[in-house]
């Protein structure tokens, strides 16, 4: 995506606080993940429960998108409890981390890396909304179709290589080339002892439960519309070996079962995220 000369949110930045938003307020509790923060953030019409994306056809990957936050803020906060001391994340869209859990990221360096014009139109939301920018956060401009470094870019906001840093990125790689996921991939093993990726990753659409392929291929479709398309696709094995030769210590795969037995297990509405759609890669330096 390229910035554009008004800033304006991503359109699927905007759908996963949507869907955020939504779980809290259509679905039943115990709500895995509880966000009206980035519904603030987005700002949508009075209808937007209406939209299609909102439909129950998408209910299971809203639970796919709830569940992943859940694991990776819990995650994060075990890996803070262990000495991690800043968390990156890739691809930062309207995540309100800083803003809902500022007791745990007040203890950290917390760096968001998006698109320059949706950042921008991201920070005005921000101070427009009172919430402003805190100190321990750090909004950082990448423009990746123009090449920029971002790990220069995060030296220039403070980040140091040296401490042990949580890195996420959720609902990006299936929009790089393989290629690009390793170099970014390269870069993270190469950080301090200590640290932790937690990425998500599409599995090849034939191998989704069969309930769950119109939704991807009408994701995909959609994706493609857009002038972003779907390109990479990692069986869970491909993912750990990937993870491996270009650096890790340690991977693990956490499958949208595994998810599934956590934080929906025992449900009497039946919400849970899509076997074999995205599921999380955890790599470790």
């Amino acid at each position: 995506m390229s910035e554009r000369s008004t800033p304006s949110p991503d359109n699927t930045a905007v759908r996963v606080a949507l869907w955020r938003a939504l779980h809290a307020q259509a679905d039943a509790p115990p709500h895995v993940f509880e966000d009206t923060i980035g519904l603030a953030i987005a700002n949508p019409d009075a209808n937007w429960q209406k939209r299609p994306d909102m439909s129950e056809f998408t209910r299971p990957f809203r639970a796919s998108i709830v569940a992943r936050a859940r694991f990776v803020e819990d995650l994060l906060e075990e890996r803070a409890a262990r000495g991690v001391a800043q968390y990156v994340i890739l691809g930062a869209g309207l995540d309100t981390f800083a803003q809902r859990r500022q007791e745990l990221a007040s203890r950290l360096r917390v760096f968001e890396i998006d698109q320059p014009g949706p950042q921008a139109w991201k920070r005005q939301r921000l101070l427009e909304l009172a919430l402003g920018v805190p100190s321990f956060l750090h909004l950082v401009p990448v423009d990746f179709e123009r090449g920029d470094d971002w790990l220069q870019q995060l030296a220039e906001a403070g980040f140091d290589a040296n401490l042990p840093t949580f890195v996420a990125s959720t609902g990006v790689s299936m929009y790089l080339t393989k290629e690009a996921i390793a170099t970014t991939l390269r870069q993270i093993a190469a950080l301090a002892p200590g640290s932790t990726l937690v990425m998500s990753f599409m599995l090849p659409i034939e191998l989704a439960e069969p309930s769950a392929r119109p939704g991807i291929e009408a994701a995909a479709k959609g994706a493609r519309a857009n002038g972003t398309p779907f390109i990479s696709f990692f069986t869970p094995d491909e993912m750990l070996s990937f993870a491996r030769e270009t650096g890790f210590r340690d991977v693990t795969h956490v499958s949208a079962a595994t998810l599934a037995e956590r934080y929906f297990a025992g449900r009497a509405d039946g919400l849970r995220p899509p076997m074999n759609s995205e599921e999380l890669l955890i790599a470790t330096t």
